[in-house]
């Protein structure tokens, strides 16, 4: 069934949502695998949205909560669902922060599939990130977990994950200008289909927003009565700490122990329904989020990857490199820095460019070498089975390069630009360039299917968490 038009804020009062929404057939589907509401309801979920900082939110509460069962014991198991994955598809339902195993993910898939009606001339069969979704909440009722927190695909108020009617506490992260084209033209738009998770009965929580983002989040609240507190920097974090280098971290996990510490006030054993300063120091410690502010070093190389793909985000990875390139170079002998860049979907990626190009001027660094790429990861064309690919977007063009030689330059005219086809031969080229000096710290950005690739030829032999 899929779910009535309501009003939103547009440009022209017409409703903007494109295509069929993903949660049309969610409850229908969760129905013929034999999951009540009742079973739904028992996960106790958090349900997370926003533009950026939705997984790493996620993963600093699944870091926090474990920090809090070590020590109490409750909660006993934790589920958490995200997406895309970076090296292999088990990645995005986890179980105690670790992927299901092959076996587990196959027999879920499985079952999944199988327990589904499908023959009808009526019955369509879920979509790809349909299909994954039903096979966490599938996985996390049979593995009974006490606590589920998932992370929204694209939106809110229509997105697949939204089937969930008392999620325990919502949050929303930063909002920005991403994915126009299914929840925009504008601000005001996009902040509407986040708060659509937001649920009577169900506390709120918001990173700070820019104010007409705020006001319509706000405005949603009201409506739905729904309680909506904006989180500040929590006090007890560690600042300081390597996993909040970047100051946009320091407020994802504000809102993650907001959204953590609502779920223990209202499940927790009496004797254990707060976090204490230690749950959080060994929260933070022990969190880790590959792809997202990730620092790799292979000799005289250092590698900063982040899957930042809108401006707000890019704009971020690029501040976090400024402030940590000069912090991690050990030798006197300057290292030459090197952008590798790629970003081929329907987002502006010429705008992107000059979001990086400039946060890194204004950060006072310089990076000699740009390169841009594909996401097409090895030179020899194979591909990994569960390599998480872009479905479509725009080719590698001239057009494109060329935009984005453009971009770069009205910003930056002195850095040496070139143009490789495969992530391993930009990876390749950026160790050619160091080797000629002194080493090399380069950023790696614009996509997480850029990223995933480069991990997975980085670290082909490191498990994804």
């Amino acid at each position: 069934m899929t779910p009535k038009s309501q009003s939103m804020p547009s440009l022209n009062g017409i409703p903007t949502m494109k295509g069929l929404p993903s949660l049309a057939g969610i409850r229908e589907w969760l129905q013929q695998l034999g999951h009540s509401d009742t079973d739904l309801n028992g996960l106790n979920v958090i349900h997370v949205a926003g533009t950026k900082g939705k997984g790493s939110t996620c993963a600093f509460a699944d870091s926090f909560l474990r920090a809090h069962g070590e020590r109490t014991g409750f909660p006993r198991k934790i589920g958490l669902y995200t997406s895309p994955h970076l090296k292999r598809v088990q990645e995005r339902i986890q179980i105690n922060s670790t992927p299901l195993s092959e076996d587990a993910f196959a027999k879920y898939v499985f079952e999944v599939w199988g327990g589904l009606s499908l023959s009808g001339p009526e019955s369509a069969a879920p979509r790809y990130l349909q299909l994954l979704m039903l096979v966490a909440f599938h996985a996390f009722i049979r593995e009974r977990v006490d606590v589920a927190i998932c992370e929204t695909h694209n939106g809110g108020e229509y997105d697949a994950t939204n089937f969930i009617q008392t999620p325990v506490a919502t949050g929303i992260t930063a909002i920005g200008m991403d994915h126009v084209e299914q929840l925009g033209p504008s601000i005001e738009n996009i902040a509407w289909h986040k708060a659509g998770i937001f649920k009577h009965g169900s506390p709120a929580f918001s990173a700070p927003q820019e104010p007409a983002a705020a006001a319509v989040l706000q405005y949603r609240a009201t409506e739905k009565e729904v309680a909506l507190r904006f989180v500040d920097i929590n006090g007890v974090l560690p600042v300081n700490a390597s996993a909040l280098m970047a100051n946009v971290q320091i407020l994802n996990s504000s809102l993650a122990l907001a959204l953590v510490s609502a779920f223990l006030e209202q499940k927790a054993p009496k004797e254990h329904d707060r976090m204490t300063s230690q749950d959080v120091h060994r929260g933070v410690d022990q969190f880790s989020w590959p792809g997202r502010f990730h620092r790799i070093v292979q000799g005289t190389h250092q590698w900063f990857l982040d899957g930042a793909h809108n401006e707000m985000s890019v704009g971020k990875a690029a501040q976090w490199f400024a402030k940590s390139a000069p912090e991690t170079q050990s030798n006197v002998a300057p290292l030459t820095r090197i952008l590798i860049f790629s970003q081929l979907s329907e987002r502006d990626g010429a705008a992107l460019v000059r979001s990086v190009a400039k946060s890194l001027q204004e950060g006072g660094i310089c990076v000699q070498y740009v390169i841009l790429t594909t996401y097409e990861e090895r030179q020899d064309g194979t591909t990994r089975v569960d390599q998480c690919v872009q479905p479509s977007g725009k080719s590698f063009s001239l057009d494109v390069q060329r935009a984005y030689v453009e971009a770069w330059k009205s910003i930056d005219s002195k850095a040496s630009i070139h143009a490789e086809p495969t992530i391993e031969g930009a990876l390749n080229l950026a160790r050619e360039i160091g080797d000629r000096g002194n080493g090399t710290q380069t950023l790696v950005t614009g996509s997480l299917y850029l990223v995933g690739g480069a991990l997975s030829l980085l670290e082909p032999n490191t498990p994804p968490l």
